[in-house]
């Protein structure tokens, strides 16, 4: 039987969906793609940061993260089309996560977890850090933890181009519209309708909506815990260079790495400071001056005299509730497929995310990696799975 498979939102976890349903020769069916903002400019996987570790706090974010950086390592035959190699642009650089004597127990924990599964990571004492960044003020540190493989940075546009790309070489369908309803019979999602006024129809719906999954939700009366965030980004250049820089996560909750001729960096916020939901994406200054700077100065010196060149702002589907993605059918409603929720780490999970949805579709099960603890149940079951690697 012909399978009419509708995914509602064209970002990464959306288009890997795509790819991987199509790739998948198991797969009988079409594949529809609704994307409302074509261009992208607005997308978060455009504006995300677009990097990749293995430092969760969780193991399966651990294992979806060991996935993906395999397939971005891949990615250049894998989403070739007509022998063009896809460019994602891939460094292979470390996190590193920094702590003090407040928050260092809570490293030393999650990096058990990291190591149990399967991450390759190692923890370091001030002096440690101290000989490989010399730059690093580690006055006020306790250790930290660093990748030392299997983690980095790439081309997020570059990625979910190539996704898209692929998707439609294998013969998915890319409809530039707003979703603005469903149309369902008994307990079934039945069709899609469009801001225009048609039904796309659909015998199974995909929601990768991202920080917007929670209306679509909505429509079928459930509670999705997620909720868009502003998150901005800075460009910043300095004199000299930060040798073999890493992504570094300072104890302050400011990151920077190197991006270019410069530097970005940026911090979520902390729990004094509002938190909207859906605010204009606009850069805002006044928390780069406020606290990224003189935080990352403190940490690394050598900041105190970066010039501040530019930046940039994209939104978070964050889920409020536990910090983690919800992939799988929901008891609501039987033919919608989540796959939302990943508080800021969606772009680097899009290749296992996708390759999960597209098993759950075709055979009905996961059939390589076990993401059953991202299931919505745990909703109703009351059992959140708190992740606390959330930059």
């Amino acid at each position: 039987m012909t399978q009419h498979i509708v995914i509602i939102g064209g970002g990464a976890v959306g288009s890997s969906t795509a790819y991987h349903l199509a790739a998948n020769p198991a797969f009988r069916g079409t594949i529809t793609v609704i994307e409302r903002d074509p261009t992208y400019r607005i997308a978060s996987s455009s504006l995300s940061c677009a990097s990749i570790r293995q430092q969760f706090s969780t193991p399966v974010n651990v294992a979806m993260s060991r996935f993906g950086f395999h397939f971005l390592e891949n990615a250049h035959h894998l989403l070739a089309v007509n022998a063009e190699p896809a460019e994602i642009a891939l460094k292979r650089q470390g996190y590193l996560f920094l702590a003090t004597a407040q928050n260092i127990d809570t490293l030393r924990h999650v990096h058990t977890i990291q190591k149990q599964a399967g991450a390759d990571v190692a923890l370091l004492t001030p002096s440690e850090i101290a000989a490989r960044y010399p730059y690093i003020n580690t006055d006020d540190l306790a250790g930290g933890s660093l990748g030392l493989s299997s983690e980095g940075w790439f081309d997020g546009p570059g990625l979910l181009a190539a996704f898209r790309r692929k998707a439609r070489a294998l013969g998915v369908t890319y409809r530039a519209a707003d979703a603005t309803g469903l149309t369902t019979h008994a307990d079934k999602i039945t069709g899609i309708t469009l801001s225009d006024g048609t039904t796309v129809p659909a015998d199974l719906v995909v929601n990768a909506a991202g920080p917007w999954s929670w209306r679509v939700a909505a429509w079928l009366g459930i509670a999705l815990p997620i909720r868009p965030r502003k998150r901005m980004v800075y460009v910043v250049r300095i004199p000299g260079t930060l040798e073999n820089c890493p992504m570094l996560i300072d104890s302050s909750g400011n990151f920077l790495r190197p991006e270019g001729p410069g530097y970005i960096c940026g911090r979520s916020p902390g729990e004094t400071e509002p938190d909207p939901d859906e605010p204009p994406l606009e850069m805002e200054d006044a928390m780069f001056h406020d606290h990224v700077w003189p935080e990352l100065a403190h940490r690394i010196p050598q900041l105190e005299t970066l010039k501040l060149t530019g930046g940039w702002a994209g939104y978070y589907e964050l889920n409020t509730w536990d910090y983690n993605g919800f992939v799988g059918p929901h008891p609501a409603c039987p033919n919608m497929i989540f796959a939302t929720g990943f508080s800021g780490h969606g772009m680097q999970h899009s290749p296992a995310t996708g390759r999960a949805v597209s098993e759950l579709i075709t055979h009905g099960a996961f059939q390589t990696l076990d993401l059953t603890p991202l299931a919505t149940t745990r909703l109703s079951e009351n059992r959140p799975l708190l992740e606390l690697g959330i930059v």
